[in-house]
């Protein structure tokens, strides 16, 4: 259903956005008695043994590795290694700040994950309220609360599906028939333009280069100081890929938080011109 205001949603990967490493190298790797150069390393040869998609396999490799250290794999469990995920300056405080300064200016922000990472953890980290919905991979549980199997994998072409189905106002992973049925424009909760991707890197390209293409907004952010990580960024705006690349800094008037301000006045702007030309479109025809 539509809001009567709009919606601008903005959908953040996690892993080196709002966070400066992989999630599972703050206590869970260590949990298992690995460091994280074995542990992604290994995952890596698994995959290219048998060619199969990284995620599924790194998936696998947490399962294996804490039943080999007798680790209870539980969701709790893995909530509780979210507890100690870092997160970059400012990002704390960011939802509260930017949701005030959308309604103080006539729209509703809603933020999203849309993450290869494990669902699990991020439930368990201190921003984990401030979401609308978290996309990301997760495991299958049996009927005693231990993890089985992945339920749902996201890798970074798969990403892609859940714009559409924020797009469409769908919050669940497993809802496809909606998300593949064709709905009116105007009957779409979100629309495209009213989007803003905030990702890493290249793994986020699909989903950044999508946003741009349809009118969103594509946003590259850095970890702040490191010049590998910024560089990579900056050639993604030499690709065209994004619309703009800032420093991960979450914080009040960093050029991040100055940045998406200005979108959501832009976008309340797009907003009221189109109501604008609605009401004059409208007093034409009835002449």
């Amino acid at each position: 259903m539509k809001e009567n205001k709009p919606i601008i949603a903005l959908i953040y990967d996690f892993d080196g956005t709002l966070s400066p490493r992989n999630m599972q190298e703050y206590s869970f790797i260590q949990a298992i008695g690995q460091n994280d150069k074995e542990f992604w390393g290994k995952a890596q040869e698994m995959a290219d043994k048998q060619d199969s998609d990284n995620i599924l396999v790194y998936m696998l490799l947490m399962l294996q590795k804490a039943k080999e250290t007798g680790l209870p794999i539980r969701k709790e469990i893995f909530q509780k290694f979210g507890e100690s995920v870092e997160l970059f300056n400012g990002v704390a405080n960011w939802f509260k700040r930017i949701n005030e300064y959308g309604k103080a200016h006539g729209v509703k922000i809603e933020h999203y994950i849309n993450s290869s990472g494990n669902k699990e953890i991020i439930e368990g980290t201190k921003i984990a309220k401030e979401f609308k919905a978290i996309f990301a991979s997760s495991f299958y549980y049996d009927n005693n609360g231990d993890a089985l199997w992945p339920a749902a994998a996201v890798n970074y072409t798969n990403k892609t599906q859940f714009l559409f189905k924020i797009n469409k106002g769908i919050f669940s992973v497993k809802d496809s028939i909606i998300t593949n049925s064709s709905v009116p424009e105007e009957k779409k909760r979100v629309a495209f333009t009213n989007m803003v991707y905030f990702g890493d890197g290249e793994t986020d390209v699909p989903c950044m280069k999508l946003i741009k293409q349809l009118g969103g907004t594509s946003i590259a952010v850095y970890e702040p100081g490191n010049e590998k990580k910024k560089e990579s960024a900056r050639k993604l705006i030499k690709q065209d890929r994004v619309n703009f690349v800032c420093p991960a800094d979450y914080s009040q008037s960093s050029s991040l938080d100055t940045l998406v301000k200005a979108i959501i006045n832009k976008l309340k702007a797009d907003d009221n011109l189109r109501e604008l030309k609605k009401e004059f479109t409208k007093d034409i025809k009835s002449k």
